[in-house]
């Protein structure tokens, strides 16, 4: 089994004493650290790789130049018997997954930002799961973070309220 620290929308220049806390707290175990973007700069990587975990990270329309030019727009990656896309989307909140989606080909979940609204589900037989910002309550009422678990082609979301 493995467990994947999901972060996004952060909007931090530097770490602080939230971004060690999530850190310590809930990534301190997790076999990957998967960042969808608006990071602001690579600094807030650097914290979580102190932890001596794999780290990967796209970038979003926040980013700074460091961050745009050791981040890819989208990845994809296999975790256990699971392919992940993440992005951190564009535009408006309505209808986002539907124009994420299509970044994608033979994908089981994807991994995105942008909206600062946790979302975790099912749609058309992928799986769709949005963080939320820790940091940033614009376009949502609560600050989150999530962690996603999978054993070969089984996976189980969770959004953890902050």
């Amino acid at each position: 089994m493995k467990k994947l620290g999901v972060i996004s929308d952060t909007h931090l220049r530097d770490s602080n004493e939230l971004t060690e806390t999530i850190a310590q707290t809930y990534f301190h175990d997790a076999d990957l650290i998967i960042h969808a973007g608006d990071m602001v700069t690579l600094d807030l990587l650097n914290c979580f790789n102190s932890l001596g975990r794999n780290v990967v990270g796209v970038c979003g329309n926040m980013d700074l130049p460091d961050v745009q030019n050791a981040c890819p727009v989208s990845r994809t990656i296999t975790v256990e018997d699971l392919r992940i896309g993440v992005i951190h989307g564009w535009g408006s909140p309505d209808g986002i997954r539907n124009r994420i989606r299509a970044t994608f080909k033979d994908i089981d979940i994807i991994i995105y930002g942008h909206t600062h609204q946790a979302y975790a589900a099912y749609e058309a037989g992928i799986y769709f799961f949005n963080p939320g910002s820790p940091t940033d309550s614009r376009f949502t009422s609560a600050n989150s973070i999530g962690i996603i678990r999978i054993n070969g082609q089984n996976m189980e979301g969770k959004i953890i309220s902050l």
